[in-house]
Order: C-alpha cells, then structure tokens, then sequence
C-alpha cells in the first residue's frame, strides 16, 4: 500500500537499521561471513537476519545448536559490526525527522546493543533519542513484542496510542504484536503489510497538535 496518510499518536517509536540508518553494507559483509564459516548460503541469511538480535537468527539458521553457542558467536558477531561502519549513512530525510521530533515524546528502539547504536548513529551524522530500549533492555529480540512495549512504558504512553517506524519483517510483527500502529519504511517493508509504507523518511512530515498530540502527514 502507498501511503498517503495521517495518522495521530501520542508517542513515536523508532527502529535504527534500515529506518534511520542505512547500515545494510556492513551488515552483508558481517552475516555473509558469518554463512560461509558456517556452510551456509549467503542470500538465505540475509533473509532472516534484518530486525533480529544475532542470536535470534542463529536459532533459526541453525537448529539444534546450543543457546549458550548462540549468545557467545553473537557476542563477537556485535564487536565485528561496530568496528565496521563503512558505508553506514544516514537515510534519506532522517535528520530533518529526527529534529522535528524535539520535544516530543519518542525512542529508538533496535536490536543492536550500545556500542552498536551509538557506533551506527555517529557514523550516519545522527544524534540518539533520550530515550533508547537497545539489545541489553530486553529479554526477547523482535519480532517479540517486548522492546516496544518497554519504549511505551518508559515514555508513559499507552501502547495503543504509539506508532512504530520499522523496515523489517520482524520489526512490523513486533508493532503489531505490541498493538501499535506501524509505518513501514524502505522496501523490505512492503512485503509485511505495515499499516502504511514510504520509501524513506522525506514522505514523512510531524505536525504538534495543539493537544499535545503528534500529527504524521505520510505520502
């Protein structure tokens, strides 16, 4: 579906990868390594591993192998992506969305643990929310609900009432799976039927209603 919307929220929660920060270069240099260590073919991985924390793809690209296996190969899996950041930039209209949002309430809410995000969002010429639900917040990667809920939680705004900016598979089920409306961004976004979907964030313009109230013109 294209967007051509406006929705209204109370509280925005953002995704890093693939809505705020292109980092898809160093990704595919990481997780295609990571398959050939491990016998597998490359484009089949890079199917499962966007949105997910490392170990959560692990557990689905190789069944049966312990957790604890999983837990420590991601480990260095996170220090091999936050020493890479070549070719990480900023997506398109990203830092104009992110200074229309002072002083209004959002987080970032990504899978990638603290030296990742903040490696990531410095190289991309981004400045990080006072608010952020990263890697080491939560109990469950995406697209388990958890992180989402705990953004809405800590901004004190009901689920109900945030909407998610997300481009992966997991990242749309998890919105939904918190009750949230989401705004797919990018085209990995089109396939998992977010509520609306625009190419990047210059679609997206934010509006402060007079009630406090967050006004999104998406199109």
């Amino acid at each position: 579906m294209t967007a051509t919307a406006v929705l209204t929220a109370r509280a925005l929660l953002l995704d890093m990868d693939g809505t705020l920060v292109n980092s898809d270069a160093s990704v595919e240099r990481v997780w295609r390594r990571w398959a050939e260590r491990h016998g597998l073919d490359g484009d089949e991985v890079m199917k499962v591993v966007h949105g997910r924390q490392g170990y959560a793809s692990m557990a689905l690209l190789l069944p049966g192998r312990p957790m604890e296996q999983n837990h420590a190969d991601n480990a260095r899996m996170l220090q091999e992506e936050t020493a890479d950041t070549e070719g990480v930039v900023a997506i398109s209209g990203a830092p104009e969305f992110l200074a229309s949002l002072a002083g209004l309430p959002h987080a970032l809410v990504t899978s990638a643990d603290v030296p990742l995000s903040t490696a990531r969002m410095a190289a991309a010429g981004l400045a990080l929310p006072e608010v952020r639900v990263t890697a080491e917040s939560v109990g469950a990667s995406k697209p388990d609900p958890e992180g989402f809920l705990k953004g809405a939680a800590e901004l004190g705004v009901d689920p109900a009432d945030c909407v998610v900016f997300e481009d992966s598979g997991a990242g749309i089920a998890a919105g939904r799976a918190a009750g949230m409306r989401v705004v797919g961004i990018g085209p990995r976004a089109s396939f998992h039927d977010p509520d609306v979907v625009v190419e990047d964030l210059t679609r997206v313009r934010v509006e402060r209603a007079e009630d406090g109230t967050i006004r999104l013109h998406i199109g």
